[in-house]
């Protein structure tokens, strides 16, 4: 019976702190990319909600939502649409900062993120 309590206590434990890890996704993010030798701010600001990930990301056009957002907990992945093209995402968070691989036209890039600083 205390081997069976321990277990559970310890899944819960770990279920708690993997839930903990997706909610600091939450928030703005930036960094660059480079694409055929130019360099391109990136900016998103992320919202998850359960396995569901949400936000926008900053493009030329302005604010472009984030589509077919999807989290497993350390890994996610979205689409955002600007220019006319559909840019796919896949990324990894790393509690202090983020990865994302980006696919423009079939170049692939990839690009490290870190939590934007609030102005005060």
């Amino acid at each position: 019976m205390k081997r069976k309590l321990f277990t559970t206590a310890l899944f819960v434990g770990c279920f708690m702190v993997c839930l903990a890890a997706i909610a600091d996704l939450n928030g703005k993010w930036v960094g660059k990319v480079d694409i055929g030798g130019t360099e391109y701010p990136l900016s998103y600001n992320f919202k998850v909600e359960g396995d569901k990930l949400t936000g926008t990301a900053l493009t030329p056009e302005g604010d472009v939502p984030l589509t077919n957002g999807k989290t497993d907990g350390t890994t996610f992945s979205f689409s955002i649409s600007t220019s006319g093209m559909d840019i796919p995402h896949t990324g990894k968070f790393y509690g202090d900062s983020t990865t994302v691989d980006l696919d423009v036209n079939g170049s692939k890039s990839h690009a490290v993120l870190k939590r934007a600083e609030e102005k005060k």
